[in-house]
């Protein structure tokens, strides 16, 4: 299983119904399933940006030097830029605000025409060489987000043996 999937076992005790629900999945418009998916993945991303400051493993961000809310300090560009697109077989979740992957990986800041980056951090002018922004992934599939997945999946499945 590719890192950040979700894996869906399936236990057949009748493979006659097995056969027809297959069949079922084949000729099926999961469009919904992935849209459903979709919603509930930019729900956690946006709980993690607002209320858990956690990456999807859990681990706890890096607390920035100012004591504020790390990814809303510059308003809600990331937050209101997160979005989903689903189709019939995929779903994708992101951020489309141009810094964005800045958060999400990490970033070095450098000057590019100048000696020195000079800004301002708690009141003071401070000129530094170079900025290290440490990633605070906030994109990507929790333990829980699984776990949801595998409900929304079940109970997709369930409706198409019920047809």
């Amino acid at each position: 299983m590719a890192a950040g999937g979700v894996r869906i076992a399936v236990d057949v005790a009748d493979m006659a119904a097995a056969e027809t629900l297959l069949a079922r999945m084949g000729d099926a418009d999961s469009t919904d399933l992935m849209t459903n998916i979709g919603a509930l993945l930019e729900s956690s991303t946006r709980e993690r940006i607002e209320e858990t400051k956690t990456a999807p493993d859990g681990t706890a961000w890096p607390a920035n030097r100012e004591g504020t809310s790390t990814l809303l300090r510059t308003g809600r560009h990331l937050r209101d830029s997160l979005a989903f697109i689903a189709s019939r077989d995929q779903v994708e979740v992101g951020a489309a605000w141009e810094f964005a992957h800045v958060h999400q990986f990490g970033a070095i800041i450098k000057p590019s025409k100048s000696p020195m980056l000079v800004f301002r951090l708690l009141g003071r002018v401070v000129r530094a060489a170079k900025v290290t922004i440490p990633a605070r992934a906030f994109v990507g599939v929790s333990a829980a987000d699984e776990r949801d997945i595998v409900h929304l999946a079940t109970d997709w499945l369930n409706a198409l043996g019920a047809r």
